[in-house]
């Protein structure tokens, strides 16, 4: 049943470009599809469940950690993001735009969380795997020189993002070529049209009751778990 999950989970995150571009459309539990009856009827966006038990990552990342973290900070997130858009339909409706500024900077913030959460799940499987495969393994070498230098980058990254952020290995499409960004917050510091195949949540709420201040050792730890399948159908769905 685990495995079902994980490989419908995989299918929805395929595709899905920059914090929130869809290179196939985003439906379900990711965006909701869009409802007949005209404009402005969307369905609101939805939390999926985890792809796994909530202790399926132990030792990694603690039963504990994952019911927060999911079903609070995640959840926030989402409900963020609908909140935003009822409060920009609002605006349209009133013909009032005195709060676009602080509108648009929250559904950057809210939606690129709620996106990179829902990659986040997807990027980690129990027991993780042992390394990428097929395509991503090619482009790997060819964009790093091996998969150890590669993951050595992404850790690095995800180590040394400044405050909150994450660690982000991505397909770029105008080069076809596969880049580690640093994102600051949720929002800042992407390239415009990357498509993101694995993430690390450099955010303190997603170690800190496990790991104190010892972010190095989450990102080793995570290292251990990454479910490079996943990455490998992302990348094969974004260079589509």
């Amino acid at each position: 049943m685990a495995d079902e999950v994980t490989r419908r989970n995989t299918l929805k995150t395929a595709g899905i470009g920059a914090l929130g571009i869809a290179a196939a459309g985003m439906t379900g539990a990711w965006g909701g599809e869009a409802s007949p009856g005209g404009a402005g009827t969307q369905a609101p966006y939805e939390q999926a469940p985890l792809p796994y038990r909530y202790d399926a990552l132990e030792p990694v990342l603690s039963e504990e950690i994952l019911k927060i973290h999911h079903g609070r900070h995640h959840a926030a997130y989402v409900a963020g993001l609908n909140d935003t858009l009822e409060r920009l339909k609002r605006a349209r409706a009133e013909d009032d735009y005195a709060e676009i500024r602080a509108l648009s900077r929250d559904l950057a913030f809210h939606g690129s969380g709620h996106i990179l959460h829902a990659l986040y799940w997807d990027s980690m499987t129990p027991g993780g795997t042992e390394g990428p495969t097929g395509e991503l393994a090619e482009m790997v070498e060819a964009g790093f020189g091996s998969v150890e230098a590669c993951k050595a980058q992404f850790a690095a990254a995800t180590k040394a993002v400044e405050a909150n952020g994450w660690g982000v290995l991505a397909f770029e499409p105008v080069g076809r070529r596969l880049v580690i960004l640093q994102i600051e917050n949720h929002q800042n510091l992407t390239i415009w049209g990357v498509a993101p195949l694995l993430v690390c949540d450099a955010w303190e709420h997603a170690y800190y009751l496990q790991y104190k201040n010892r972010r190095g050792d989450y990102v080793d730890a995570f290292m251990e778990i990454i479910d490079w399948e996943g990455a490998r159908q992302r990348c094969l769905a974004a260079m589509r």
